[in-house]
């Protein structure tokens, strides 16, 4: 009797940690993680990964990678609390997820979003960390807004309320050379928005930089890969008919640059208005805003 107990306990535990396959586009993703331990509730848990690879699969045309594994690591409270990713020598994404988060939180949750597009872009080293997290940072709230699961003004709010994290600080070398937390995420995220705006000015709205990440995908097949960064900004670049990446590189890789950020949102139409910002579209830039958000 013992003995069957022991082995209907064990069957018990093995259904519980039984695995869950989802798919995106032609993408199969596993999903493991202890089954009836979040208060969401499992079918929750699944449409938020499924929600999630959707959403980065719209922004690239693809999910990045063709399988990937993705762990839910158990944590005591609410919300999602962060996540790593690797690709060596399969992709592999690890969740830290609090048992009593919510199905609300489950909605609003950026953070699965962000450590799937870390799966699109070449590994490039520790040193240009920056360009990792900053797309990843920059990507995230954009591909959302694609996807209705966030509002447009929700996201420039973000950006004037925390892109400044990113400007240069005395002492500042340039993204480089300079690793604190705030260059890292902010001033790379900082870097794309000034490629974003650049790459559609100079094409009159043809391209930007979604378009340029997407070649950098399709040529690379994404973290898998180990490039020098001046590969991937060269590709990107030629994809979209610009120099803008490979000479804004130039320009902040080995030393401080100060962009006027709220020069940069007047023209795109950004105002603040207390918590929130007000959008306005007679702005000389407001195409170019219209342009990020809408998507191709």
């Amino acid at each position: 009797m013992i003995r069957l107990i022991a082995w209907l306990m064990l069957l018990a535990a093995c259904a519980a940690q039984a695995d869950a396959e989802l798919h995106a586009g032609d993408s199969v993703l596993q999903l493991e993680f202890d089954r009836g331990t979040f208060s969401a509730g499992d079918a929750e848990i699944l449409e938020w990964v499924q929600r999630s690879a959707d959403m980065v699969s719209r922004y690239y045309t693809r999910f990045p990678a063709s399988r990937a594994t993705i762990r839910l690591a158990q944590q005591p409270g609410e919300g999602v609390h962060g996540g790593k990713s690797f690709a060596n020598p399969n992709a592999y994404i690890r969740v830290q997820l609090g048992r009593e988060v919510s199905a609300a939180e489950l909605r609003s949750d950026w953070v699965l979003v962000h450590e799937m597009t870390h799966l699109a872009l070449p590994d490039t080293g520790e040193t240009h960390a920056w360009l990792s997290e900053g797309l990843a940072t920059y990507v995230e709230g954009i591909a959302r807004v694609h996807a209705g699961n966030r509002s447009e003004a929700d996201v420039w709010a973000e950006e004037v309320r925390s892109m400044p994290r990113g400007l240069p600080e005395p002492g500042d070398r340039g993204l480089d050379h300079t690793h604190t937390w705030g260059r890292t995420y902010w001033g790379g995220a900082m870097f794309c928005l000034l490629a974003d705006v650049d790459i559609r000015r100079h094409t009159e709205l043809r391209f930007g930089l979604q378009d340029a990440l997407r070649a950098i995908l399709r040529e690379s097949g994404g973290l898998a890969a180990d490039w020098p960064i001046e590969r991937v900004l060269r590709t990107g670049d030629a994809a979209v008919g610009t120099h803008t990446l490979e000479d804004l590189y130039g320009q902040m890789r080995d030393k401080p640059v100060t962009p006027d950020l709220m020069a940069l949102w007047r023209e795109l139409g950004v105002l603040p208005a207390g918590n929130s910002v007000k959008l306005v579209d007679d702005a000389p830039l407001a195409a170019v805003r219209h342009a990020i958000m809408k998507g191709p």
